[in-house]
Parts: structure tokens; C-alpha cells; sequence
């Protein structure tokens, strides 16, 4: 079994603040999928509700996960959404069943 992880992270905006949310994720976009562990890195908008947006992401491990948690972009990201978001962001991390 590889110890490839896909992450959905989910993130709910407050009224008002949705395009705010989504240009802090869409700006994350390159530096993300530059690094070397990074598979895939998709931010995507819910389509029934337009105030919940999701990272659909793949990674080399959960520590590389880690590492991308500790990069500068990451902590832009997450520091220019803290006033836009009307929960804690979810994170759920899988591990596929095969490769």
C-alpha cells in the first residue's frame, strides 16, 4: 500500500466573503503544486451551496502534508481567510484502498 493521502479539506465562507475566500485559494494555487510532493492541488466550489468551497488535494504522505502546512504560502492562505470563514475548516485525510 503506497502512503500516498488525498485530502478534502472543506471550507465555509461567511455571507459576503466568498469571492474573498476564493481568490485566497485560487492565489495558493502555483506555489502549492510546485512543491515536489504535491500530486494534485484543485480548490473547487460547492455548486448547490455557493458559500462552501473544498481543496480536493494529493500528497507524496501525510508528512509532506506537513511540510506544505509549514510553507510561507500555506500561512498566507490561512491568515487571509481567518475573517472570511463562518467555521473551522475541516480536513479529512484518506488513504486509497488500492493503488
Amino acid at each position: 500500500m503506497t502512503q500516498e493521502i488525498t485530502v478534502v479539506a472543506r471550507i465555509k465562507a461567511k455571507v459576503g466573503h466568498e469571492e474573498t475566500v476564493a481568490a485566497a485559494m485560487v492565489a495558493c494555487v502555483p506555489e502549492s503544486r510546485a512543491e515536489a510532493t504535491n500530486f494534485q492541488y484543485v480548490p473547487n466550489r460547492d455548486l448547490d451551496d455557493p458559500q462552501v468551497f473544498y481543496f480536493i488535494e494529493r500528497w507524496a504522505s501525510r508528512e509532506a502534508l506537513q511540510e506544505h502546512m509549514e510553507t510561507p504560502h500555506f500561512k498566507k492562505l490561512a491568515d487571509s481567510l481567518k475573517d472570511s470563514v463562518a467555521e473551522p475548516l475541516s480536513v479529512n485525510i484518506l488513504q486509497p484502498l488500492v493503488d
